[in-house]
């Protein structure tokens, strides 16, 4: 290194020698913003992770209070139900044995007749409900849920609903049972020999 007569540096060392530090300056500042960087995000990876379980916690807690209710109301509603079914049955029997002597003391019928309109409006009452109640029970066979699970190759009836990439509606496929297929219309059966239920 050659120095001038005053035993200076010359000015292209010393401008060298300057850049150097400011140099490596915004490599450690970046170094230290990276790393505080990662900091933050670990540190809200943490807090995301403690509020879901914070989330969980309160929602089993949810779940189990909303069962545990639903199991003292389930119990409450029957023995209330059994309640209703015996003053119901026996308020429509005072009905009935009303309307019997309504008719046979008030409209001079016989007793015979009496008792036979009553007994065929109770079968006519009877009649509704036992219907009304097959029309509810239809409900309760998850017909969507069987046909998509079917369509996705799950169950019983995987070979009669379309391919999950048709463009047929599972809907309409099944609203065609019994499916076409040899045999007629014997009940098409499973691979255990058991008769399918249609969709």
């Amino acid at each position: 290194m050659q120095s001038t007569g005053d035993g200076r540096a010359p000015p292209s060392a010393e401008a060298g020698a300057a850049r150097d530090p400011k140099a490596d300056a915004p490599a450690a500042g970046a170094d230290a913003d990276l790393l505080e960087s990662l900091r933050a995000l670990g540190a809200s990876g943490r807090a995301g992770l403690g509020a879901a379980g914070d989330t969980a916690k309160a929602l089993r807690s949810l779940v189990a209070a909303d069962i545990s209710l639903a199991r003292s109301a389930l119990g409450r509603a029957l023995a209330l139900m059994g309640v209703a079914i015996a003053f119901g049955g026996s308020a429509w029997l005072l009905l009935m044995a009303t309307l019997i002597v309504f008719l046979s003391r008030t409209l001079g019928m016989p007793w015979s007749l009496a008792l036979l309109l009553s007994a065929l409006l109770s079968l006519a009452v009877t009649a509704w409900a036992g219907w009304q109640a097959v029309r509810y029970f239809e409900h309760t066979r998850m017909q969507a849920t069987r046909r998509q699970l079917a369509r996705l190759g799950i169950g019983e009836l995987a070979d009669f609903t379309p391919a999950p990439g048709s463009p047929e509606s599972a809907r309409e496929a099944t609203r065609r049972w019994p499916p076409d297929a040899p045999g007629g219309d014997a009940p098409k059966k499973d691979e255990r020999g058991v008769d399918l239920t249609p969709p």
